[in-house]
């Protein structure tokens, strides 16, 4: 009932702490290993990020993760790299070293995140400045301001790429159960449902990149739970013909190739939820089943038409996701049942997708409006449109009236009339710490003049955004 890992080059297997502690939790009271912070908790400031490895073809994928958020259970057969296990006795690693050179820290408490980011991102071989914004993203300091952490992460990515010493993979567990948890680990679909089948109200775990935040915020564990991450059907990325199908427990970073190539509006989105570390545990379905309101992927999937499968005891049945989503978290998802994929069709020939997020931070922020059209325009008429929008109702939802107004109206000198009214219509936004309802509902109305500009003036840049 132990789960194994290798943390820092020693294998460990763990059977004592409680499958649904945080790995902050069990690194600093469990391994003493305090140099890896906690800041807020909820996977925001990156003070806690370490290093995760997982074998890929022949080697081993590094990413970043959010230790605040992760539970002990998601380690089962990883590598766990901390700040602790970079350096050589008193020799510095080429991350510490080059950061400290470069002045990049003062009161040294978000260091050990920035280190480990910088290690993960060193192993990707020489990105580009925009991939340094981006791995570094996820990770904010108070102190020193940016220029010198970017400066150091030039110099480290301008240097050879180390060599990869040889690592032999811990082996995997079929459960972790201790201080009265239970955490399964499936290996295929069929199990995952019987198990699911067999008990109603375990926790299904995925990224757990929301549900980490019970046990990180409100000291809860989940007693019972089911992990997704072991099983293989839920895994497969697969380009068919008519559709890009993802499957429910493909990360949005294994994801992002394939729906760049896809859509790249949508690739661009996702490359804006949460930061690089919530990006390596977050999975599609598990943003789809979490049904929130302000979820990031929901409206994109309803504009685009996705349809969701889902899998029981009886079966498989399929259903487009503005239907699956029933209300304010809310989905049709049977108590026996698992999210197993979803199928996002291609678009058809001259349609264009735009998507836009509002939000107080460009990086690292839940939106407070989220827009999504899908439009075919032709002879300056506005042919077909199909628009969805989030955190303007309980739930992601079309809006329809706003579709009946637009489909067919003149697009080429000025939007038509009756957006706001239409808008109206359609959704009734509440007022929240995020924005008010007044400022939800001129936002969305001038994402549609932006639908517009966009769409007759594409000289215009519309964003624009620098390092």
């Amino acid at each position: 009932m132990a789960i194994a890992f290798l943390l820092n080059g020693e294998s460990v297997r763990e059977a004592a702490a409680a499958p649904s502690m945080t790995v902050l939790d069990y690194l600093r009271t469990r391994r003493h290993l305090t140099g890896t912070k906690e800041g807020c908790a909820e996977g925001d400031c990156g003070a806690c990020t370490i290093a995760i490895g997982r074998a890929e073809g022949q080697g081993v994928r590094w990413q970043a993760a959010n230790a605040c958020l992760m539970l002990l259970s998601q380690l089962d057969g990883a590598l766990v790299k901390t700040v602790e296990g970079l350096g050589q006795g008193d020799a510095l690693h080429p991350v510490q070293q080059v950061l400290a050179e470069s002045d990049g820290t003062q009161c040294g408490f978000c260091t050990p995140g920035i280190v480990m980011s910088l290690y993960v991102l060193q192993q990707d071989g020489a990105p580009d400045d925009a991939a340094i914004h981006e791995a570094l993203a996820g990770n904010l300091c108070r102190c020193t301001g940016y220029r010198p952490i970017v400066d150091a992460a030039r110099a480290l990515c301008s240097a050879p790429r180390p060599a990869a010493p040889a690592i032999t993979l811990p082996p995997s567990s079929t459960a972790h159960g201790a201080a009265g948890e239970l955490h399964l680990f499936p290996d295929n679909l069929a199990d995952l449902v019987a198990l699911r089948a067999t008990h109603p109200d375990a926790v299904l775990i995925a990224g757990a990149t929301d549900l980490g935040l019970i046990p990180s915020k409100q000291r809860r564990g989940f007693p019972l739970a089911l992990s997704t991450t072991r099983v293989a059907e839920l895994k497969r990325i697969a380009r068919e013909e008519g559709a890009l199908v993802l499957g429910a427990a493909v990360t949005y970073a294994d994801a992002l190739p394939a729906v760049d190539a896809a859509f790249p509006a949508f690739g661009a989105l996702i490359r804006r939820i949460g930061s690089r570390q919530i990006r390596a545990l977050g999975t599609f379905g598990g943003n789809l089943g979490t049904a929130s309101p302000v979820g990031d992927t929901l409206p994109v999937l309803i504009a685009l038409d996705a349809q969701v499968e889902l899998v029981g005891p009886a079966g498989s049945r399929w259903m487009k996701v503005d239907d699956f989503l029933t209300g304010y978290r809310a989905t049709a998802l049977g108590p026996d049942e698992v999210i197993a994929a979803i199928r996002l069709p291609y678009l058809a020939e001259g349609e264009q997708v735009f998507i836009w997020k509002l939000s107080k931070r460009h990086d690292q922020d839940i939106s407070t409006v989220l827009a999504a059209f899908r439009v075919r325009i032709a002879d300056g008429v506005l042919v077909s449109l199909t628009a969805a929008f989030g955190g303007m109702a309980e739930r992601a939802k079309r809006a329809r009236a706003l579709e009946a107004v637009l489909t067919g109206a003149p697009w080429a000198e000025a939007p038509p009339e009756g957006i706001a009214e239409a808008l109206a219509s359609d959704f009734a936004p509440l007022s929240d710490h995020r924005a008010s309802a007044a400022y939800r509902r001129t936002a969305a109305a001038n994402l549609v003049r932006r639908l517009h500009l966009a769409t007759t003036r594409p000289d215009v840049a519309l964003e624009v955004h620098t390092l």
